[in-house]
This record gives C-alpha cells, sequence and structure tokens, in this order.
C-alpha cells in the first residue's frame, strides 16, 4: 500500500483540495502544518494517479509530493487514536467497542469502528453535524425520512436514527464506508439502510432531511444539480465539511436551489450550516 502525499501552500488549498478530489473521488485525507496544507492519499501501485497528474493537480500552489510505503496493518491504525468523542455538552457520545465507560451520564451512545472508512467522529466537522442533528430533534424535528450523503463509517446516520428520524438511508461510494456503515448500524442496533451511491455522477436518495458532511466542491456540484432539478431538494439540508472561507459560495449555491441559511456552526478552520427549503 502506497501514501501519495500532496503539500501545498495554505492560500491555494481549496483550488488544489477540488483538482485532487476530481482525480480521486474517494476522498482525501488532509493534515496541517506550518506553511502548508497537506492532502494525502492510499491505495495499491499502479492504481493512484500518476505523478504528472497529481504535480498538474496542485499547479502553482505546489510545494511538495511525497510518496511513502504503508505498513501493511495501516487500516487499523487508527485504533492508536481513536477515543471516545462527546458531543452537545455531553449528551451524546462516540466511542470505539473496545471503550466501555465512553460517556458516563449521555443521553445517547454511538459504537464506531470506522475499519477503513472515513469517520470516527473526532473531526470537526462530524462534531458540527451531530450538534445540528441534536438541535433538530430538541425542536421536535428529529422524526421523519433522512438521508446521509457519503456517510463514510455511517456515524451520522446512526446518530439520526438514535435521535428518531426513519427511515434513515445512507450512502456512499467506497466499498469499504458500505461495510462499515452497515456493521456500524447493526452494532447499534438501528435501521440504516445502506446504498453503493457515486454523488459525482448519480442521483443520491432523497429525504426530507439530509446531512451532507463532504468537501465544498462537491457540495457546489450537488447545489447546482438540485437547482437544475437533477436531485430532490430535502426541506432541511446539514453540510459540513466546508471550510469556513468557503461558507459563502456554499450558502449562495443552495440559496440558488430555494434553500436558505437557518443556524450557522463555525470556528476555525471549519464551519456546518443547516439549511431550509
Amino acid at each position: 500500500m502506497i501514501r501519495l502525499a500532496v503539500r501545498c501552500r495554505p492560500e491555494q488549498a481549496e483550488l488544489v483540495l477540488a483538482e485532487l478530489v476530481a482525480l480521486v473521488p474517494g476522498g482525501v485525507e488532509e493534515e496541517r502544518g506550518e506553511g502548508y496544507v497537506e492532502y494525502a492519499i492510499y491505495g495499491p501501485p499502479g492504481e493512484l494517479p500518476a505523478l504528472p497528474e497529481i504535480r498538474a493537480a496542485a499547479g502553482r500552489g505546489l510545494v511538495e509530493v511525497v510518496t511513502t510505503e504503508v505498513p501493511d496493518d495501516w487500516a487499523d491504525r487508527w485504533r492508536d487514536f481513536h477515543e471516545p468523542v462527546t458531543v452537545g455538552s455531553g449528551r451524546l457520545v462516540v466511542r470505539p467497542s473496545w471503550e466501555r465507560d465512553g460517556g458516563g451520564d449521555a443521553a445517547f451512545e454511538i459504537v464506531i469502528d470506522p475499519g477503513r472508512a472515513f469517520g470516527t467522529g473526532a473531526h470537526a466537522t462530524t462534531r458540527r453535524c451531530l450538534e445540528l442533528l441534536l438541535d433538530l430533534a430538541d425542536r421536535g424535528l428529529g422524526r421523519g425520512a433522512l438521508a446521509d450523503w457519503g456517510t463514510g463509517s455511517g456515524v451520522l446516520a446512526i446518530a439520526a436514527a438514535k435521535l428518531g428520524w426513519a427511515p434513515v438511508v445512507a450512502c456512499d461510494h467506497e466499498q469499504a464506508a458500505i461495510e462499515a456503515a452497515t456493521a456500524n448500524a447493526r452494532a447499534n442496533d438501528v435501521e440504516v439502510a445502506v446504498r453503493r451511491v457515486n454523488l459525482r455522477e448519480q442521483a443520491p436518495p432523497p429525504a426530507a432531511a439530509v446531512t451532507a458532511n463532504l468537501t465544498a466542491p462537491l457540495l457546489l456540484s450537488l447545489a447546482a444539480r438540485m437547482a437544475a432539478g437533477a436531485v430532490a431538494i430535502p426541506d432541511r439540508l446539514a453540510v459540513s465539511g466546508v471550510l469556513a472561507h468557503e461558507l459563502d459560495g456554499v450558502t449562495a449555491a443552495f440559496g440558488a436551489a430555494g434553500l436558505a441559511p437557518e443556524t450557522e456552526l463555525a470556528g476555525g478552520d471549519w464551519a456546518a450550516l443547516l439549511l431550509t427549503r
């Protein structure tokens, strides 16, 4: 297994990410350091994009490209840092299966083992989506159908099911995500229908409420397809995965599809947004 990392200047990161996601629809791993943003992708030799393609995608923002061989147990390394995460002033806890005391008096507990899929609940984008779901449930809006677009490990779909939404459907393009989300729903004893959908090429499953923890380029694509009538417009859409400086553009794109901002959670690099019809 090879890890291919692209380091770029922070001011060019948004453009580089958009180009890389077009090459690697399954998504990238992001790390930030002093003076750079690093995007990494994993794959067997021969299945990763060629270096000239990567360099062209990074363009003027390129700092360096680094390839490293990853140990065979790379997919299990997340166990070293996956710890319980509390959300909503401790009301909801997301924990790995081997941590038996995850949240004390938390009202809701979710057990997540992501395996090769994205999503332990620890990333700011996931936590903010969970906060939006908690707020909706507190306002008596945690019911009816919900779809989770780009589910990863299934954490948002499982949280929605535990908070009262039904039916819940989750979709992702990666087979690893399909397997992880299915297993995690079973472990949490909730009903989640998991489907394999390529959000760049296929219409995602419709629902009155939708969670979409995705990158800004993909959110912009979905918004344009909503405006064109190719993707069903939900009554409520919780989006995350958006850098703070991307928020205005994402808001405007969904505004063109008839969705207005209701709640914004921002702070640091990342932001989340609840949009309503």
